[in-house]
C-alpha cells in the first residue's frame, strides 16, 4: 500500500516556475514507477510525465517537453515535477501516481495509487 501527498501548487504568472512535490508512505517506494498527471476543468485527466523506479528513465508529454522535469529521491520517498516557462494552458489539478509495473508507465489505468492533487493556476 502506498499513500501519496502532493504539495507545491499555487498561483503563478505566465513564464514563471513552480516545483511540485509528492511524498509517499510505505516501505517499498523504490519499487514503483511514478508519474504526474493533470486535469483541467471539463477535461480528461492527462499524462504529463513519468519516471522509472530507479530514476534512470523519464518520459514527457509533448505539451510539456523541454519545460517540465520529473525527478525522484528514493531515500526521501519523494517525486518532483519542476515546471518552468508556465503557460495559462498548464492550469489544472496535478496528481502524482504510483505504478507497480516496470519501466515507464504513461497510461492512467496502469497506475495503482493516486494522490489527492494540488491546484496549479497560471495567469496570463
Amino acid at each position: 500500500q502506498v499513500q501519496l501527498v502532493e504539495s507545491g501548487g499555487g498561483l503563478v504568472q505566465a513564464g514563471g516556475s513552480l516545483r511540485l512535490s509528492c511524498a509517499a508512505s510505505g516501505r517499498t517506494f523504490s519499487n514503483y514507477a511514478m508519474g504526474w498527471f493533470r486535469q483541467a476543468p471539463g477535461k480528461e485527466r492527462e499524462f504529463v510525465a513519468a519516471i522509472s523506479w530507479s530514476g534512470g528513465s523519464t518520459y514527457y508529454a509533448d505539451s510539456v517537453k523541454g519545460r517540465f522535469t520529473i525527478s525522484r529521491d528514493n531515500a526521501k520517498k519523494s517525486v518532483y515535477l519542476q515546471m518552468n516557462s508556465l503557460k495559462p494552458e498548464d492550469t489544472a489539478i496535478y496528481y502524482c501516481a504510483a505504478s507497480q509495473r516496470p519501466g515507464i508507465v504513461t497510461t492512467k489505468h496502469e497506475y495503482d495509487y493516486w494522490g489527492q492533487g494540488t491546484q496549479v493556476t497560471v495567469s496570463s
